[in-house]
Protein backbone atom coordinates (compact mmCIF):
# COMPACT_ATOMS: atom_id res chain seq x y z
CA UNK A 1 0.00 0.00 0.00
CA UNK A 2 1.74 3.73 -1.17
CA UNK A 3 1.40 6.15 1.40
CA UNK A 4 0.02 9.74 -0.99
CA UNK A 5 2.63 12.04 -0.99
CA UNK A 6 1.31 16.17 -2.42
CA UNK A 7 3.08 17.21 -5.23
CA UNK A 8 6.59 18.16 -5.39
CA UNK A 9 8.17 21.30 -6.10
CA UNK A 10 10.83 20.54 -9.13
CA UNK A 11 13.56 21.41 -7.02
CA UNK A 12 12.16 19.05 -4.40
CA UNK A 13 12.37 16.67 -6.90
CA UNK A 14 15.80 17.22 -7.56
CA UNK A 15 16.64 17.25 -4.28
CA UNK A 16 14.99 14.37 -3.34
CA UNK A 17 16.84 12.13 -6.81
CA UNK A 18 19.84 13.25 -5.59
CA UNK A 19 19.93 11.88 -2.26
CA UNK A 20 18.26 8.72 -3.23
CA UNK A 21 21.17 8.30 -6.07
CA UNK A 22 23.85 8.89 -3.44
CA UNK A 23 22.36 6.48 -1.11
CA UNK A 24 22.50 3.58 -3.30
CA UNK A 25 25.95 4.46 -5.72
CA UNK A 26 28.06 5.87 -2.98
CA UNK A 27 26.92 4.54 0.81
CA UNK A 28 30.06 5.60 2.20
CA UNK A 29 29.23 9.36 1.07
CA UNK A 30 26.03 9.25 2.96
CA UNK A 31 23.86 11.00 4.58
CA UNK A 32 25.15 14.39 2.70
CA UNK A 33 26.09 18.11 3.80
CA UNK A 34 24.01 20.64 2.44
CA UNK A 35 27.09 21.37 0.11
CA UNK A 36 27.90 17.75 -0.81
CA UNK A 37 24.01 17.68 -1.38
CA UNK A 38 24.00 21.11 -3.54
CA UNK A 39 26.80 19.71 -5.67
CA UNK A 40 25.17 16.63 -6.18
CA UNK A 41 22.35 18.73 -7.60
CA UNK A 42 23.82 20.66 -9.70
CA UNK A 43 26.55 18.25 -11.53
CA UNK A 44 26.54 18.99 -15.29
CA UNK A 45 26.88 14.50 -16.00
CA UNK A 46 23.33 12.76 -15.55
CA UNK A 47 20.86 15.40 -14.98
CA UNK A 48 18.24 17.04 -17.43
CA UNK A 49 17.52 19.49 -16.82
CA UNK A 50 21.06 21.27 -15.62
CA UNK A 51 20.29 23.26 -12.98
CA UNK A 52 22.40 25.76 -10.92
CA UNK A 53 20.88 26.12 -7.64
CA UNK A 54 22.06 28.29 -4.65
CA UNK A 55 22.09 27.49 -0.76
CA UNK A 56 18.52 29.57 -0.20
CA UNK A 57 17.06 27.43 -2.50
CA UNK A 58 18.37 24.12 -1.02
CA UNK A 59 17.57 25.18 2.60
CA UNK A 60 14.00 26.07 1.04
CA UNK A 61 13.41 22.37 -0.29
CA UNK A 62 15.25 20.44 2.43
CA UNK A 63 12.13 22.31 4.48
CA UNK A 64 9.27 21.43 2.24
CA UNK A 65 10.71 17.82 2.21
CA UNK A 66 11.23 17.45 6.06
CA UNK A 67 7.53 18.89 6.48
CA UNK A 68 6.28 16.15 3.79
CA UNK A 69 8.32 13.65 5.95
CA UNK A 70 10.86 12.54 3.11
CA UNK A 71 13.93 13.95 4.20
CA UNK A 72 15.61 13.83 7.78
CA UNK A 73 18.40 15.70 9.48
CA UNK A 74 20.99 13.77 10.88
CA UNK A 75 23.16 15.29 12.94
CA UNK A 76 24.96 14.09 16.66
CA UNK A 77 27.30 11.34 17.05
CA UNK A 78 29.86 10.50 14.24
CA UNK A 79 28.43 13.94 12.41
CA UNK A 80 30.47 16.50 13.09
CA UNK A 81 28.33 18.57 10.01
CA UNK A 82 24.48 18.27 10.14
CA UNK A 83 23.79 15.96 7.05
CA UNK A 84 20.39 14.78 5.10
CA UNK A 85 18.93 11.27 4.17
CA UNK A 86 15.54 10.69 2.18
CA UNK A 87 12.88 8.54 3.51
CA UNK A 88 11.18 8.34 0.36
CA UNK A 89 11.81 4.37 0.55
CA UNK A 90 10.09 4.03 3.97
CA UNK A 91 7.12 6.56 3.16
CA UNK A 92 6.16 5.30 -0.03
CA UNK A 93 6.99 1.34 1.03
CA UNK A 94 9.21 1.32 -2.09
CA UNK A 95 12.09 -1.71 -2.64
CA UNK A 96 15.46 -1.15 -4.59
CA UNK A 97 14.06 -1.62 -7.86
CA UNK A 98 11.60 0.83 -7.81
CA UNK A 99 14.08 3.30 -5.89
CA UNK A 100 16.19 2.80 -8.70
CA UNK A 101 13.48 4.11 -11.51
CA UNK A 102 12.50 6.82 -9.60
CA UNK A 103 15.40 7.90 -9.23
CA UNK A 104 16.71 7.82 -12.66
CA UNK A 105 13.31 9.35 -13.92
CA UNK A 106 13.45 12.16 -11.34
CA UNK A 107 16.87 13.23 -12.03
CA UNK A 108 17.11 12.44 -15.78
CA UNK A 109 13.31 13.43 -17.25
CA UNK A 110 11.41 10.88 -19.43
CA UNK A 111 13.09 7.96 -20.30
CA UNK A 112 12.36 4.76 -22.65
CA UNK A 113 13.07 0.97 -21.09
CA UNK A 114 15.92 0.88 -22.69
CA UNK A 115 17.48 3.92 -21.17
CA UNK A 116 16.25 2.96 -17.51
CA UNK A 117 17.46 -0.22 -17.43
CA UNK A 118 21.03 1.35 -18.86
CA UNK A 119 21.08 4.51 -16.32
CA UNK A 120 20.11 2.40 -13.30
CA UNK A 121 23.17 -0.35 -13.53
CA UNK A 122 24.75 0.97 -10.32
CA UNK A 123 21.47 0.88 -8.16
CA UNK A 124 19.93 -2.49 -9.46
CA UNK A 125 21.08 -4.40 -11.94
CA UNK A 126 17.57 -5.29 -13.92
CA UNK A 127 17.98 -8.93 -15.70
CA UNK A 128 16.15 -7.78 -18.43
CA UNK A 129 13.74 -5.31 -20.24
CA UNK A 130 10.90 -7.51 -19.28
CA UNK A 131 11.67 -6.99 -15.95
CA UNK A 132 11.64 -2.97 -15.88
CA UNK A 133 8.40 -2.86 -17.49
CA UNK A 134 6.90 -4.94 -14.91
CA UNK A 135 8.55 -2.70 -12.50
CA UNK A 136 7.11 0.35 -13.93
CA UNK A 137 3.64 -1.10 -14.61
CA UNK A 138 3.34 -1.78 -10.60
CA UNK A 139 4.96 2.21 -9.90
CA UNK A 140 2.37 3.29 -12.53
CA UNK A 141 -0.75 1.47 -10.53
CA UNK A 142 0.64 3.43 -7.74
CA UNK A 143 0.12 6.33 -9.91
CA UNK A 144 3.74 7.06 -9.32
CA UNK A 145 4.90 6.69 -13.03
CA UNK A 146 2.83 7.38 -16.17
CA UNK A 147 3.40 5.90 -19.96
CA UNK A 148 4.47 9.57 -22.15
CA UNK A 149 5.42 9.74 -25.43
CA UNK A 150 7.79 7.89 -27.75
CA UNK A 151 8.12 5.07 -25.79
CA UNK A 152 8.82 7.00 -22.36
CA UNK A 153 8.18 7.12 -18.77
CA UNK A 154 7.73 9.82 -16.67
CA UNK A 155 7.63 10.32 -12.79
CA UNK A 156 4.28 11.75 -11.22
CA UNK A 157 6.06 12.97 -7.68
CA UNK A 158 6.08 16.47 -9.25
CA UNK A 159 2.28 16.03 -9.50
CA UNK A 160 0.28 15.53 -13.02
CA UNK A 161 1.89 16.09 -16.45
CA UNK A 162 0.69 16.89 -20.11
CA UNK A 163 2.03 13.82 -21.08
CA UNK A 164 1.23 14.22 -24.74
CA UNK A 165 3.40 18.05 -24.42
CA UNK A 166 7.28 16.29 -23.21
CA UNK A 167 9.17 17.30 -25.68
CA UNK A 168 11.77 14.77 -27.84
CA UNK A 169 15.17 14.52 -25.37
CA UNK A 170 17.85 16.44 -26.81
CA UNK A 171 21.27 14.89 -27.67
CA UNK A 172 24.17 16.75 -26.45
CA UNK A 173 27.55 16.10 -28.60
CA UNK A 174 30.43 16.77 -26.92
CA UNK A 175 34.24 17.23 -27.83
CA UNK A 176 37.14 14.76 -26.51
CA UNK A 177 38.22 17.97 -25.21
CA UNK A 178 34.48 18.77 -23.59
CA UNK A 179 34.07 15.50 -22.29
CA UNK A 180 38.18 15.38 -20.76
CA UNK A 181 37.02 18.83 -18.87
CA UNK A 182 33.85 17.40 -17.76
CA UNK A 183 35.31 14.36 -16.30
CA UNK A 184 38.07 16.20 -14.08
CA UNK A 185 35.11 18.66 -12.93
CA UNK A 186 33.65 14.90 -12.20
CA UNK A 187 36.34 14.13 -10.35
CA UNK A 188 37.31 17.32 -8.36
CA UNK A 189 34.01 17.32 -6.92
CA UNK A 190 34.55 13.67 -5.98
CA UNK A 191 37.27 14.92 -3.91
CA UNK A 192 35.96 17.80 -2.37
CA UNK A 193 33.15 15.83 -1.34
CA UNK A 194 36.03 13.60 0.61
CA UNK A 195 37.79 16.18 2.59
CA UNK A 196 34.78 17.82 3.40
CA UNK A 197 33.43 14.14 4.95
CA UNK A 198 36.76 13.79 6.53
CA UNK A 199 37.27 17.31 7.85
CA UNK A 200 33.73 18.10 8.56
CA UNK A 201 33.79 21.38 6.65
CA UNK A 202 32.60 23.04 3.26
CA UNK A 203 34.75 24.42 0.79
CA UNK A 204 33.06 26.93 -1.92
Amino acid sequence: MVTRVEPLHPAEVRVLGALIEKDITTPEYYPLTVNSLQNACNQKSSRDPVVQFDEQTMEQALNLLQNKHLVVRVSGAGHRVEKFGHRLGETLNLGRREMALLCVLMLRGPQTVGELRGRTERMHDFTDLEEVERVLETLEKSELVARASRGRWVQLLGGAVELEDIPAPSVVLRTPLEERVAALERDLQALKRKLEEKLGESFE
